[in-house]
C-alpha cells in the first residue's frame, strides 16, 4: 500500500479550515472511508473530490449529514442516470443509420 496515494487528516482539517470530528462524524455516517496509516487517519486521493464536495456543503449551506448524504446519493443518482441516457442515445444511432 503506497502511502502517497493517502492525505492526512490533518492536513485535509487545515486545507478546508474544518475540525477532524467534521471528518470522522462523515466517515461514522459512511459517507467517507478513513485508513490509518502509521496512526495517522487518512483518505484516500480518489476520494477527494467527493470529500471537498461534502465539506462545501458544510460550510457554505450549512447543510447536516443527513442533507449531505441525500445530496450526494441524489448527484449520484444523477451521474448514473446520464450515463445510462448516454448509453441508450448511443444504441439509437445505431438504429437510425
Amino acid at each position: 500500500m503506497s502511502t502517497a496515494t493517502y492525505i492526512p487528516l490533518k492536513t485535509l482539517c487545515t486545507h478546508y479550515k474544518v475540525e477532524t470530528t467534521f471528518f470522522q462524524d462523515l466517515n461514522e455516517y459512511g459517507l467517507i472511508e478513513i485508513t490509518t496509516i502509521e496512526q495517522a487517519p487518512c483518505i484516500h486521493q480518489d476520494h477527494i473530490k467527493n470529500l471537498e464536495s461534502m465539506v462545501r456543503l458544510h460550510q457554505d449551506l450549512h447543510i447536516n449529514l443527513e442533507g449531505i448524504d441525500t445530496v450526494m446519493n441524489l448527484l449520484d443518482k444523477i451521474h448514473h442516470l446520464q450515463e445510462e441516457l448516454k448509453t441508450v442515445k448511443n444504441r439509437l444511432r445505431i438504429f437510425e443509420e
